[in-house]
């Protein structure tokens, strides 16, 4: 007897045995061919290296032509070509080829545990500059980003124009997709990349292998970091009432409150005439306030009283005394006498020695 989970599960370091000809000793009934464009600035490169697909094609026995006038790539299946499945890698060379990627790396599509995946990018973004920016944040600082994301999905990706070719194992493969389709919806790479790493750690061992891991894996919340501006003027819901708001006083009502209504027009005219006189008064006494300000002298700062030099000092006037002696025997532009009747007697006994 044998458990189940066993038999289910795929045993480390297995591969599917080769395709030989001996699984298809007959070949195939009918010729299929595929083809597809290369842009201009390819032409060169595809020109050099086109012996080496010719060559490649040629041990599974598939026919690889170059059109130049055309500008196209064309692959077609033989008499010999036993391999069904032959001439839809040869479409994904010939694919990958067009799109840039070297001749070393496209010509492993040919082995039976590499894929490739060419995601179309041109189309998720509207604005042109928004495109090229999120092209740009999925290479990252001198190419680092795709450098690590390579490494985490044992993929080969290559970014052109307005698709990213792929080249790998399927479950490395699955995974550029996601980060690529994300960065280009304005989901940074390096959540992804974390996530891809603590992936990594976790397939290290073997009891997590059939547990779930979302409990290891990071949540990434978005945070919007503009803070919407507050306006100058907020209006606030006054409370409801199901009472209407009184009727405002009308001029009428203003004037029985005060009994003006109940005077007569001349009492009344007389009582306007009064208020406007008032209010003259009081315009003409602000304006002479004004104009006296002018007059006003400013407040004079007070007098600092300087303080009278000391003479208490005591002059010593021996000292100077002593100094004018002393600048009388000094001659200008000579040496004093005591000075050179001592170079002299020095100088004679040099004299002497000598």
């Amino acid at each position: 007897a044998v458990d189940e989970s066993e038999l289910l599960t795929v045993p480390d370091g297995w591969k599917e045995p080769a395709f030989t000809r001996e699984d298809n000793p007959k070949g195939l009934l009918e010729e299929s061919s595929f083809a597809t464009l290369f842009p201009k600035y390819r032409e060169a490169y595809l020109k050099e290296c086109w012996p080496l697909v010719q060559k490649a094609l040629g041990e599974h026995y598939v026919n690889a032509a170059l059109d130049l006038i055309e500008g196209s790539m064309t692959v077609t299946t033989t008499k010999k070509t036993f391999d069904p499945y032959a001439i839809i890698r040869a479409r994904d060379l010939i694919k990958l080829l067009a799109r840039s990627v070297p001749f070393e790396q496209a010509v492993r599509i040919l082995q039976d545990d590499v894929a490739c995946d060419i995601i179309k990018i041109g189309s998720l973004v509207r604005k042109r500059e928004t495109f090229i920016k999120r092209r740009a944040r999925l290479l990252g600082p001198k190419g680092s980003t795709l450098k690590a994301l390579e490494l985490l999905t044992n993929c080969y990706i290559m970014v052109q124009g307005n698709t990213v070719s792929a080249l790998g194992p399927f479950s490395g493969l699955k995974e550029v997709r996601k980060v690529v389709l994300d960065t280009m919806k304005n989901i940074h790479p390096i959540y992804n990349i974390k996530t891809l790493m603590i992936k990594r750690e976790l397939a290290k061992d073997p009891e997590l292998r059939t547990q779930s891991w979302e409990r290891f894996l990071p949540k990434f919340k978005r945070k919007n970091l503009k803070k919407r501006k507050e306006p100058k003027k907020k209006n606030t819901k006054k409370e409801y009432t199901p009472f209407p708001p009184p009727q405002p006083e009308s001029q009428i009502d203003k004037e029985l409150a005060s009994g003006e209504y109940f005077l007569k027009e001349r009492q009344k005219k007389r009582k306007q005439m009064e208020e406007i006189k008032a209010k003259q008064a009081d315009a003409i006494k602000r304006r002479q306030e004004e104009r006296n300000k002018a007059f006003i002298p400013p407040k004079e700062k007070p007098v600092v009283k300087t303080k009278k030099a000391s003479t208490e000092k005591k002059i010593d006037i021996e000292a100077i005394k002593e100094k004018v002696k002393n600048a009388k025997k000094k001659k200008l532009g000579a040496l004093p006498e005591e000075e050179v009747k001592l170079k002299m007697a020095a100088d004679e006994k040099k004299k002497k020695k000598k």
